[in-house]
C-alpha cells in the first residue's frame, strides 16, 4: 500500500501557561517507535482522553502529544509476522494515548503486543463504540460471572450509568437476561430504561448523606465505574455472597466503609484494571463483545459519532460531565 507523506492528527501542545489541542499535519518521522503501522478508521472519547487535552490532567508527560486510547483500524506495515498488511485490528489500553501516541490520528505506530485482531462479528466502528468503556463494563461482568454471578440471584446495580462504562455496562446486562437497576445523577430515564434498566435511581437514592456498615440486602451485584462514597454505600446494601466490581474513582479514592461487608455478608470486591490485562485472555474477553455481550439494537442508540475537528469541544464536554453513552470519532474521510 502506498502511503501519503504526510496525515492529520489532533495535536496537545503547551501554549503559554497551558496546553491546545488542535489538528495538525504529521509525517510517518514523527510518529513513535512500533512493529505495525495502522491506517486508523475510529476511535472514541474516554474521560482519561479528556485529562490529556488539559494542563495539570495527570496524563501526558511530554508533549507535543497525540491522544486517544482507543483505535481500530487496518494494518499497512508490519514488522509482526502475527499481522499482515489489510488486516482489521484492534488497540485499547496499555501505554496508547498516555505515554505513546493514540487514535487520534489518520496513522498510528504501535508494539505488535498491543494489538487484537478485529473478532469477526464486528465492524470497526461497534469495537469503537465499545473501546475501552465497553472493554471494562464487559470485564466487569465476565469476572463477576466467573465469580458465580448469575441472573437469578436478583437485581445488579450499575452506577454511573450514563457514562460510557455505566451506559455499556445497562446494556450488556441487560442483554445477558439480568435484572438491572441503573443509578445516575442526571435527568436520563427514557435513555437508561431503553438500555435495557428496569429501575432508574438518583444518586441520593443510592449514596445516603449517612453511610451505614450494613444497610438492606439490596443487590445482588453492582458494577462500579465511581468509587468513593458510592462505592461505600453499594457495598453496604450488597446481598450476602454477591460480586462488586469496580473500575473507577470519579466519586473519589477514599473509601469509607468496614470489613463488615466482607466479614458478615461474605461480599467479593473486584477490582477491574483494563489496562494491562494480559493480552490471550483480552482476545477471549474481545470475542465476546463480539457475540453474547454484544447488545445488537443498542449500540446506534447509546452512540454519537464526530469527526477530528470536533474533538476539542468534545473532550471539554467530557471533562464537564456533559456527554453520555459512547462518542466514536472518524478518523480521515
Amino acid at each position: 500500500m502506498k502511503l501519503p507523506e504526510q496525515f492529520q492528527a489532533l495535536v496537545v501542545d503547551e501554549k503559554g501557561d497551558g496546553v491546545e489541542a488542535s489538528l495538525q499535519t504529521l509525517t510517518f518521522d514523527d510518529l513513535p517507535d512500533g512493529d505495525v503501522t495502522i491506517k486508523v478508521h475510529y476511535s472514541s472519547v474516554n474521560y482519561k482522553d479528556g485529562l490529556a487535552s488539559i494542563k495539570g490532567g495527570n496524563i501526558v508527560k511530554e508533549y507535543p502529544f497525540v491522544p486517544g486510547i482507543d483505535l481500530a483500524g487496518e494494518v499497512v506495515q508490519s514488522e509482526d509476522d502475527r499481522y499482515n498488511e489489510g488486516d482489521h485490528v484492534i488497540v485499547t489500553s496499555y501505554e496508547l494515548g498516555v505515554s505513546h501516541y493514540g487514535g487520534y490520528s489518520e496513522y498510528a505506530r504501535v508494539p505488535g503486543e498491543w494489538i487484537v485482531p478485529l473478532p469477526e462479528g464486528l465492524t470497526m466502528k461497534e469495537a469503537m463504540t465499545f473501546g475501552t468503556a465497553g472493554f471494562t463494563a464487559a470485564l466487569s461482568i465476565d469476572k463477576m460471572e466467573r465469580n458465580g454471578q448469575e441472573p437469578s440471584q436478583g437485581k445488579v446495580l450499575v452506577s454511573g450509568a450514563t457514562g460510557g462504562v455505566g451506559s455499556m455496562a445497562v446494556a450488556m446486562l441487560a442483554q445477558k437476561g439480568y435484572e438491572v437497576a441503573a443509578s445516575t445523577g442526571k435527568p436520563e430515564e427514557n435513555y437508561l430504561t431503553q438500555l435495557g434498566a428496569s429501575e432508574v435511581l438518583s444518586r441520593e437514592d443510592v449514596t445516603p448523606e449517612k453511610i451505614r456498615s450494613l444497610g438492606k440486602q439490596k443487590w445482588a451485584g453492582a458494577v462500579d465505574p465511581v468509587g468513593g462514597e458510592t462505592l461505600a454505600a453499594i457495598l453496604s446494601n450488597t446481598q450476602y455472597d454477591g460480586n462488586v466490581a469496580v473500575s473507577g474513582l470519579t466519586a473519589g479514592v477514599k473509601v469509607p466503609t468496614t470489613v463488615f461487608p466482607f466479614i458478615l455478608r461474605s461480599v467479593n470486591l473486584l477490582g477491574i484494571d483494563s489496562v494491562y490485562y494480559p493480552q490471550e485472555k483480552r482476545v477471549k474477553l474481545w470475542e465476546r463483545l463480539a457475540s453474547d455481550l454484544k447488545p445488537e439494537t443498542l449500540l446506534e442508540e447509546m452512540t454519537e459519532t464526530i469527526t477530528m475537528s470536533e474533538l476539542p469541544d468534545k473532550l471539554s464536554e467530557i471533562l464537564r460531565s456533559q456527554t453520555r453513552g459512547r462518542t466514536v470519532v472518524q478518523i480521515g474521510s
